[in-house]
């Protein structure tokens, strides 16, 4: 095995078995010399309304843009208050504070890594103008328990969805997926996302018609037609070309988030046949969720630096999501935040290792992946 090496994610597998699918998507949008917006971005954004069940859909240029979008269109203001996790990527907070208001955080759950009905509602304030559930590594905030009560207080939910295109919650017996829950719903569509492109691009998906029309406007600077600007927007188009690309791979999407939970099953089940259970502890999976693994994040008990260390040495590269809450960082230090203010958060920044998970991973990679992690704990 010290020959072989294992990344996270292997891009290249799954531009294989679709290449011929991409290369006459990628050659069309050539031919049209059409690279910005226009007719393959309108057609994604079909295809999505479709497949989330929701009115309307808006393309932009990251997922980044599209949670600054959405709150763009909720006119914060300085003392506005939005409520959010600390255990996610930079941009869930980083988009409150450069509109000028303040991210207020709440704990997630040891077991799903996501914030809970219980953390959030304790934060609800007059201030707050709405919520951020993230749907962390592919698997849904439980939004039933939450929406009513938000809705009630008039604080708007903007769902980032960033790792979560295809996940969905069965709430009162009917599937909903992520994006379909809030006012507002934010993908990324990152190369490294379960529905990813070929370069950066994001979308607001929204349930309120005038505030995906003002979205929309948003997005090519505040234009209602060329050259006449309503209000300052944003830069923020999608490019044609990740649009082609991502058309083709939404058709693909649900069999591929099908092979990632059976990778995922695959994996409790050898942790199990080492005898690692008491070590390393699967990520949880609630009752009623659809978790797609964006990625397959397990705690571990002890030492897991040297393990991600020595993982490395073996050739099987694995990664901290996240090495820091987003409390405790520099750029958030106005907020007034102590080490301890989040102990679940800052329990699984020290504790979590994220292992190789994709639709192409084989059963043989996984074996070796768990059978080097048993060799470092000393086990079978």
């Amino acid at each position: 095995m010290k020959d072989r090496k294992l990344p996270t994610l292997d891009l290249k597998r799954g531009y294989a078995r679709i290449k011929d699918e991409i290369d006459q998507a990628v050659k069309e949008v050539l031919e049209s010399q059409y690279f910005i917006m226009g007719p393959q971005v309108s057609g994604l954004e079909s295809d999505v309304e479709k497949y989330l069940e929701v009115p309307r859909a808006i393309g932009c240029a990251s997922g980044s843009d599209a949670l600054v979008l959405a709150l763009k269109a909720l006119d914060l203001k300085p003392g506005d208050e939005v409520i959010t996790t600390p255990y996610s990527f930079f941009a869930t907070a980083s988009c409150i504070t450069r509109l000028g208001a303040t991210p207020v955080f709440a704990d997630v759950d040891p077991d799903s890594y996501n914030v809970t009905a219980e953390t959030v509602l304790s934060k609800v304030t007059e201030k707050t103008r709405a919520f951020i559930p993230v749907h962390l590594f592919g698997q849904m905030v439980h939004m039933e328990e939450l929406s009513k009560e938000l809705e009630a207080r008039n604080v708007a939910i903007v769902e980032d969805c960033a790792q979560a295109f295809g996940s969905w919650r069965s709430i009162d017996g009917t599937p909903v997926r992520a994006g379909a829950s809030g006012v507002l719903g934010c993908f990324s569509f990152f190369p490294t996302k379960n529905l990813g492109g070929y370069g950066d691009g994001g979308m607001v998906v929204s349930r309120d018609q005038e505030m995906a029309d003002r979205i929309a406007k948003l997005r090519v600077h505040g234009a209602g037609s060329t050259y006449f600007h309503d209000e300052v927007g944003m830069n923020s188009r999608l490019d044609a070309i990740q649009a082609a690309v991502l058309r083709v791979k939404l058709h693909h999407l649900d069999s591929w988030n099908e092979e990632r939970r059976i990778a995922a099953d695959r994996y409790r089940v050898l942790f199990a046949e080492h005898d690692l259970l008491g070590i390393v502890t699967p990520p949880g999976e609630d009752e009623g969720n659809y978790h797609i693994y964006h990625q397959y994040v397990p705690k571990v008990m002890r030492d897991r630096d040297r393990l991600l260390e020595h993982l490395g040495s073996e050739g099987i590269t694995a990664r901290v999501y996240y090495p820091l809450s987003l409390h405790m960082q520099r750029c958030f230090s106005f907020l007034g935040y102590d080490k301890g203010d989040f102990p679940v958060s800052e329990s699984l920044t020290e504790k979590t290792i994220a292992l190789p998970i994709f639709p192409e991973i084989t059963e043989e990679e996984q074996e070796w992946v768990v059978s080097t992690i048993a060799a470092f704990y000393g086990k079978k």
